[in-house]
């Protein structure tokens, strides 16, 4: 295994996903801050290094025969899978939560008034969302499938109009930190998701969509800060040297 020095926890998940549930055990951020060392993100929250490296030596040697390699894919075809597969999760799943966050705060915010601060985390976060991914649908990916589809045919592409394609990723990266910060707050307020006693079938079932929410968006975050966008990033230097 590499050293821990030059490895960063976000390159561990994109080598093979299964690690990232070491890292989650361990409240150890994978996607929006993969870009730290192990040691760094172990030293912040007094961990032992050495727990954390058996565990992940524990992972890699295992045999994983579901593991979907997305390092191999072409950019174009990972960039539509993003947008159809977690993209679309968005739209589909705020739809539906933002409602019965609505209800709750309602019937139980007497009882539990964190309810009304989760609904509007929950709202800043599905606007944000919205806009973000519009902008990787309308800017980014585009130019990221024009480079995928270059690079096959030897052709030679424009500069696009923002300069260079670490533009947008830097922007859509500190977006990604943004809403990982809004679900940590969340996280925190539902007690990592747990309805009270009291709790009603719809406390429930927000909460347990609360959750799924959170971790479709670490591997939403994942494949674009740890595979896509370094990947696009590193093509386009290939373009640039040709010139």
């Amino acid at each position: 295994m590499e050293t821990l020095e030059k490895i960063t926890i976000g390159e561990y998940v994109a080598k093979d996903f299964r690690t990232a549930a070491v890292f989650s055990k361990y409240g150890i951020d994978f996607c929006c801050k993969g870009n730290r060392t192990i040691e760094e993100a172990c030293d912040k929250k007094n961990i032992d290094t050495e727990i954390i490296q058996e565990e992940l030596e524990a992972v890699l040697t295992t045999k994983n025969d579901s593991g979907i390699d997305f390092k191999s894919w072409p950019l174009d075809l990972l960039a539509d899978y993003i947008e159809k597969t977690h993209h679309r999760y968005v739209e589909e799943k705020t739809q539906i939560l933002l409602p019965f966050l609505d209800k709750l705060c309602k019937v139980h915010g007497a009882a539990h008034p964190e309810l009304f601060e989760i609904n509007e985390l929950f709202k800043g976060c599905a606007g944000e969302l919205a806009q973000h991914m519009k902008k990787e649908e309308l800017m980014l990916f585009p130019f990221i499938k024009k480079m995928a589809k270059a690079s096959l045919t030897d052709e030679t592409i424009a500069a696009p109009h923002f300069g260079t394609v670490k533009n947008p990723i830097a922007m859509m990266m500190a977006e990604h930190e943004a809403e990982g910060d809004r679900f940590v707050k969340i996280a925190e307020l539902t007690n990592n998701y747990t309805p009270p006693a009291d709790g009603c079938s719809t406390y429930k079932v927000t909460f347990a969509m609360l959750s799924d929410f959170e971790q479709d968006l670490h591997k939403h975050i994942h494949l674009e800060n740890n595979i896509l966008f370094p990947a696009a990033a590193l093509l386009e230097q290939k373009f640039a040297a040709q010139e």
